[in-house]
């Protein structure tokens, strides 16, 4: 027992040796999280919340996810398809008819990144007018007017898109007849009693949200700013309410309760799983390594490893599982020129040097 207590006080320090130099050096300002089969073995905050008023960050303060909500809208999806409401092989004309030109993309294509839809941020840059804030009809709108080429025929190769999730938002909306926030609510965050999780549009829907760490840009002359101070032609500002692709705000501790769920039955069964961290074949043969929002890894030493990373409007995320070995990595950051040390934490994590 004594070996074992000392192997934990061993890593927890090697840890909080990483990270505090990190932080002095401002390569790192958020919260981290480190666990094994669930038992938290190292967590701290490092940094400011708040600017302007001083205010630290604690290990419950809620940060934006960005890309890491993908997880979230991927098993929105699972969740419909258990209830028998869609199916991964129906056509995306069949929930967004505005869309029908685009043949042969499926729910599972814009699953795992396969559609061949181009990103939609580009569009919005040059054809959106920037007072108004984008939701996702506008997307569908855009594409239904301009008919942007597909980049590649359906499931011909594996390209990370935004425009796919956010086109799943919309498909969670239209079939569920909820809000994408209040579906993911009632079917995900209740039930695990994440009651620091929500969907949260800061600037499409502003609410006070207590113990929220506001997000940080990083320019070499003005140092840190808001994203708002770039006024309304920002792109964090006119993109800020579309869902599905991003927009999840969460805590530490709710991703933990997020990540012990995953290893239990309560969402879903062992086959659903299955499909949500398997890499996809193309049409080519070549993997995918990415699965229903979750990209997949098999390493030689940590065994499988399913991860995602974000970044939006100053905020860098990142959520890593060790299926095999159940060792949890989470980081949330609310600057954007940081590190996401995964190398150096994997080493400390499995006592390597």
């Amino acid at each position: 027992m004594l070996s074992l207590n000392l192997s934990f006080a061993q890593k927890t320090n090697r840890f909080d040796s990483l990270y505090s130099s990190l932080f002095k050096d401002k390569k790192f300002n958020g919260n981290v999280l480190i666990a094994e089969k669930g038992e938290i073995i190292y967590e701290q905050s490092f940094g400011l919340a708040d600017q302007e008023t001083g205010r630290k960050i604690n290990n419950n303060a809620i940060f934006e996810l960005a890309s890491v909500s993908k997880q979230f809208t991927a098993m929105g999806i699972v969740l419909l398809e258990k209830q028998g409401k869609l199916k991964y092989d129906d056509p995306l004309a069949k929930y967004i008819p505005e869309l029908s030109s685009y043949k042969g993309i499926t729910i599972l294509n814009l699953l795992n990144h396969t559609s061949g839809l181009p990103d939609y941020m580009d569009f919005f840059e040059k054809k959106w007018d920037k007072s108004r804030i984008a939701v996702n009809e506008d997307i569908i709108n855009i594409f239904q007017q301009l008919k942007p080429k597909a980049d590649f025929e359906p499931n011909e190769k594996y390209e990370y898109s935004n425009t796919g999730y956010a086109l799943l938002g919309t498909i969670i909306e239209r079939v569920s007849k909820e809000s994408f926030g209040g579906f993911l609510k009632k079917h995900i965050f209740s039930p695990l009693k994440m009651k620091n999780t929500l969907v949260y549009r800061s600037r499409y829907q502003p609410q006070v949200i207590r113990n929220y760490a506001k997000g940080y840009e990083t320019d070499t002359v003005k140092g840190l700013f808001l994203p708002d101070q770039m006024g309304k032609d920002y792109y964090t500002r006119y993109l800020d309410g579309i869902v599905g692709d991003g927009m999840v705000n969460s805590s530490l501790e709710d991703l933990l309760k997020w990540d012990r769920a995953l290893y239990t039955n309560q969402l879903i069964g062992p086959e659903d799983k299955e499909k949500i961290f398997s890499s996809y074949q193309t049409r080519t043969g070549t993997a995918t390594n990415y699965g229903f929002g979750w990209n997949i890894e098999e390493h030689k030493v940590y065994g499988k490893i399913v991860s995602h990373d974000g970044g939006w409007a100053g905020y860098i995320t990142y959520f890593e599982r060790h299926l095999d070995q159940d060792k949890t990595i989470i980081m949330l950051q609310n600057h954007d020129d940081v590190d996401i040390p995964v190398t150096e934490t994997r080493k400390i994590l499995y006592n390597l040097p």
